[in-house]
């Protein structure tokens, strides 16, 4: 219980970062082509057109992985009371944030570039958190 309640933010933002993730990878997986036909009309005039199948994919295995090892964080603060794997869960989830952002700057999806802003402030603030 101790390491619960000293590590609250922590696990509180890892818990965020695993909702996130595992839910938008699996969404992903579950409706690929429903996906895939959305994101090509969003790049469809941008340099990113005939890669969005390879640039789904990557950001797909990117999420999946940032999901699992903030999950796997949670419970390593839970057992150590610290958990390097949830920083690299952490690290990982910002990284796949900054492509998403880049992806809706080049799409001129500013609105959608917010969004990401949104999800990256908190990834950003667990990260300087667990450094």
């Amino acid at each position: 219980m101790e390491n619960l309640l000293s590590n609250a933010t922590e696990i509180l933002l890892l818990a965020f970062l695993t909702i996130t993730f595992l839910q938008s990878g699996i969404d992903k997986v579950l409706d690929w082509k429903g996906n895939l036909e959305w994101l090509s009309g969003h790049f469809s005039k941008t340099p990113f057109k005939g890669s969005v199948p390879v640039l789904l994919g990557i950001v797909l295995v990117m999420e999946i992985m940032s999901g699992v090892l903030s999950a796997v964080g949670i419970v390593q603060f839970v057992v150590e009371g610290e958990s390097s794997i949830g920083f690299f869960g952490a690290i990982l989830a910002a990284l796949t944030l900054l492509m998403l952002l880049l992806g809706q700057r080049v799409a001129k999806d500013y609105v959608g570039a917010q969004t990401i802003v949104v999800y990256l402030i908190p990834t950003v603030f667990l990260v300087y958190l667990m450094q």
